[in-house]
């Protein structure tokens, strides 16, 4: 099976083609589907990094393409769409998209999207693929987290936090960084959405979520992740 980078969903072919061009000049490996079927085929023989893609389609939408590919899955997700009201947008994320690009796109700004979905999935640099500390396990790269063996179960979003969140272990972090690097600076979501992610991670990890020994609130500024490795 072969490796590339991105696969782009989308029946227009010409914006398809500039947008591969974009991409590949930036050292990407991009390959072009114009259809659902087509996706699925492509899916079957190669290894991706990132989806583009698009919510109308001669096969389906998008939407429910991206449902499927959520059952087996947490490849990132860029949707790009003519359709642009806030109830698609809403409903792009809510199944699972981790952004939502309305066209005419600029390119210089899907380039800028795709760089930091691509960071906040696989650019966690100088971090073990298998981390443990006390009495939890985690595996990176299977995205298993064990507390005392037993399996925990975090939603796409609580891992992707808890990720940069060990990237960045020791060090004091501003809720606006990480919030812009979890959920990307363009979205439409609260920020107060970051401290029920933490609250969630900390009732899952800590053995006494209202006196927290690793995730600690620093009133005013942020939040740091306290471990000794």
């Amino acid at each position: 099976m072969d490796k590339k980078d991105i696969l782009i969903i989308d029946d227009d072919k010409d914006l398809g083609m500039i947008t591969s061009d974009v991409l590949q000049d930036h050292g990407y490996k991009v390959e072009l589907a114009g259809s659902i079927e087509d996706a699925y085929e492509a899916l079957e023989k190669n290894q991706f990094k990132l989806l583009i893609l698009d919510i109308n389609l001669p096969d389906g939408t998008g939407f429910n393409f991206c449902k499927e590919i959520r059952r087996e899955s947490i490849i990132p997700i860029i949707f790009i769409s003519a359709r642009t009201s806030d109830s698609d947008k809403v409903t792009g994320l809510d199944l699972g998209g981790d952004d939502y690009l309305p066209k005419p796109y600029s390119l210089a700004e899907l380039l800028s999207r795709v760089n930091a979905n691509i960071r906040r999935a696989y650019g966690f640099v100088g971090i073990e693929e298998k981390v443990k500390f006390d009495n939890i396990e985690i595996d990176l790269t299977a995205r298993i987290i064990k507390k005392e063996g037993k399996d925990i179960k975090l939603s796409i979003k609580e891992f992707d936090l808890l990720k940069y969140l060990l990237k960045h272990k020791n060090t004091t972090l501003r809720k606006e960084n990480i919030f812009s690097e979890v959920w990307g600076m363009f979205n439409e979501i609260e920020i107060s959405t970051l401290a029920v992610h933490i609250r969630w991670l900390r009732e899952k990890l800590e053995d006494n979520p209202s006196k927290p020994k690793y995730i600690k609130t620093l009133w005013g500024v942020g939040y740091i992740f306290e471990v000794g490795i």
